[in-house]
């Protein structure tokens, strides 16, 4: 008995000698996660960054050697793990519905373009090159290479060119850069949360929110009016109210109006020591006077 506990003892601890024994080393594609906002989307994404190493990359050698990326094979879009990308709503991608959720994205590299596929299945190694199924693809796109005079050394995933409703998604390694739009509906989900607010318990700030959207957005500014008067009847006056009021009835053309507003919000602006406020009064009824003159 003692003799069979002594061997369970030595097997316990050779194993645990054995795991606390294991060296981490430094990764040769350091993982790295980017996450980008447009509008009221996300973009998540989470890859692995290989080095260019003085190593030809894309497409074949100068000998007809295969490079690291061969032309017409499976990549991974990255190192080690298959590359995840994560969209927070439901996105246009050239044309292509993608879906909220989360993807496994591949690349079928050519000279001159590339396929890139969003994959359904997220639970393949590497590139998948064994067990990657087609018919598991959500969908594929098309895009054209832009070859580059700089270097870059570390495969870098980046987003460029954002606004409300799109951003761009850069793939660059080596000479080679590849651009993946996105595209989101923001108005429509705006205003599906505008009427979502509204209809649970708004606040003059709801209100206010609602109309200030809207006129940026240079969309429907009669209601962004109605908005805007119902946000002074509960919440009191503003100076920011009446600032963004008097732009709405601006856009209205009643400048008369866009006057009244403008001068009520100065004065408070002036009373909280709100100097740019003022100025940006100051000039808006000035502008509007000469407009009034000339009518």
């Amino acid at each position: 008995m003692n003799v069979r506990l002594g061997i369970i003892g030595v097997l316990i601890f050779t194993c645990s000698l054995q795991s606390f024994s294991q060296i981490s080393h430094p990764k040769a594609s350091p993982f790295a996660i980017v996450e980008q906002e447009f509008g009221l989307s996300k973009i998540k994404v989470e890859y692995s960054r290989p080095a260019v190493r003085g190593r030809h990359v894309f497409g074949p050698q100068a000998d007809g050697q295969k490079g690291l990326v061969p032309y017409g094979r499976i990549w991974r879009v990255g190192a080690n793990e298959s590359t995840k990308i994560t969209v927070s709503t439901d996105m246009q991608v050239k044309g292509k519905h993608l879906p909220k959720g989360t993807y496994a994205l591949y690349a079928f590299p050519e000279e001159n373009s590339w396929e890139i596929a969003f994959h359904t299945n997220l639970s393949h190694w590497g590139d998948g090159r064994k067990n990657y199924n087609p018919n598991e693809d959500l969908f594929r796109i098309k895009l054209s290479l832009e070859k580059l005079s700089d270097h870059q050394e570390n495969f870098l995933i980046a987003f460029d060119s954002i606004t409300h409703n799109s951003a761009q998604m850069e793939l660059t390694w080596a000479n080679t850069r590849l651009v993946i739009p996105f595209e989101v509906d923001t108005h429509a989900q705006m205003e599906l949360e505008i009427s979502r607010q509204i209809e649970s318990n708004p606040t003059a700030q709801t209100y206010y929110e609602a109309a200030r959207y809207l006129r940026e957005q240079n969309r429907d500014p009669k209601r962004a009016l109605q908005y805007l008067n119902h946000a002074l009847r509960i919440g009191g006056d503003t100076y920011y109210f009446h600032r963004v009021k008097s732009l709405v009835e601006a856009a209205l053309g009643d400048y008369k109006s866009a006057i009244v507003s403008a001068q009520k919000s100065m004065e408070l602006a002036n009373q909280q020591d709100k100097d740019e406020f003022v100025r940006m009064n100051q000039k808006n009824i000035k502008l509007w006077k000469t407009l009034l003159k000339d009518e």
